[in-house]
């Protein structure tokens, strides 16, 4: 009972322990993001009678608003703290679903339903930027820098989780054909979700500002983390891919099982960060980052030779184990750019890089589909994921000689 007691003790001490009580709103953000992913691209292109383009376009819209209210949110925190830049990103979050939940009353008018759709989405992209990057610089302060990759794999594996968690519930709802089934429903469980966590978000001690300093400019920070965001962008197409055309191709096929295969994603991503995140600290975090995207590679490419649901699966199970040590392996050097002052404005440059690329690649991919078909989708996000590779294999030198 004594030893109980006393391994229940050093828990609640340690670092982890004072990671998840906060990391548990980047779970509930992105439970909603997966619950949105899973439905809302089927919503534009089957209820509303959308082209694919527009369809991933849905999805990418969310990562435009990310990529635009990263630097602000990185520069709010470190001026007036983390709480109050979380709290804003959920109740934003909250008000996104609602307006999505609208969307889901009114199929009989597409072009209102699609402006209500877009509108959620580009809302709920200032969410999950306020949120994701709060969340972290938070957890940051609250466990020391030193544990800098640490609290960004917590942060993925609550991301990813949470994405895997939403998408089967999403996929249940949607199909119910009652007064809170389809996308209302997801709506407004996702409204719900984002707005209780704005009291517990509260209840914890915010971070103190850093001491006053000159804020970089916008290009310092872009130049100082340019190596390794470009690296992180040609790796992200792959996910862009997944998150915009996945449910797409499931669709076209008549297949079922989609929401399946975004969980085994989030499934493979969540796993791969509890056992191999510490590889990171052993060899490096290019070392990592090559390594990981020649999985992702492989996965993608098995999603463009597969033809069977089974095939599919696996493809994103691959492109989940690969893209999932991406982050936090080039991420950790980058955030270190700027010194402790301006940690915040140093990860908000760098996020940019996965939202662009993310944001481009809905709409960009979703021009190939109707055009050479899915197969070249994602021959083309794996040609990313290899040139990746490439740009991880750079980053070696310069990473021994520092």
């Amino acid at each position: 009972m004594l030893n109980l007691s006393a391994r229940v003790a050093e828990f609640t001490t340690s670092a982890t322990a004072r990671i998840l009580p906060v990391v548990l709103f980047t779970l509930a953000c992105y439970t909603v993001i997966g619950l949105e992913m899973a439905v809302v691209p089927l919503f534009v292109h089957r209820t509303l009678g959308y082209g694919t383009v527009l369809a991933g376009f849905a999805i990418s819209a969310q990562y435009l608003a990310t990529l635009a209210t990263r630097t602000w949110a990185g520069n709010r925190i470190d001026t007036t703290g983390a709480r109050g830049v979380v709290v804003t990103g959920l109740i934003v979050g909250g008000f996104s679903c609602l307006l999505l939940a609208g969307a889901g009353l009114i199929p009989s008018s597409p072009g209102l339903a699609l402006t209500l759709t877009l509108a959620a989405r580009l809302l709920l992209g200032f969410s999950e930027s306020w949120v994701a990057v709060g969340v972290i610089i938070w957890n940051i302060h609250r466990a020391g820098p030193e544990r800098t990759a640490l609290v960004i794999s917590w942060n993925g594996v609550c991301s990813y989780g949470g994405i895997a968690l939403g998408a089967p519930i999403a996929t249940m709802i949607f199909s119910h054909h009652g007064g809170f089934g389809g996308l209302t429903g997801v709506g407004l469980l996702a409204a719900i979700l984002m707005f209780a966590c704005v009291p517990l978000a509260r209840r914890h001690a915010t971070t103190k500002p850093a001491p006053h300093a000159e804020a970089p400019s916008f290009l310092h920070v872009i130049r100082n983390v340019l190596p390794y965001g470009m690296a992180l962008a040609a790796g992200s197409i792959g996910f862009g891919a997944i998150a915009s055309c996945l449910t797409l191709y499931f669709d076209a096929r008549s297949w079922s099982g989609a929401a399946s295969a975004l969980a085994l994603f989030g499934a493979l991503f969540v796993l791969t960060r509890f056992f191999f995140a510490s590889m990171i600290g052993r060899i490096g975090g290019a070392n990592v980052a090559l390594i990981s995207m020649g999985v992702e590679t492989l996965g993608l490419l098995t999603l463009a030779v597969g033809h069977t649901p089974a095939l599919a699966n696996l493809g994103a199970a691959l492109t989940g184990a690969g893209f999932s040590l991406l982050f936090p392996a080039l991420g950790v050097e980058a955030v270190g750019r700027l010194g402790a002052a301006n940690r915040g404005a140093a990860l908000g440059g760098y996020s940019i890089f996965l939202d662009l690329a993310i944001g481009v690649s809905g709409p960009g991919l979703g021009m190939i589909i109707p055009i050479w078909g899915y197969e070249a989708l994602f021959f083309v996000a794996a040609a990313f994921s290899l040139a990746g590779v490439a740009l991880s294999a750079a980053l070696r030198p310069s990473r021994r000689a520092a």
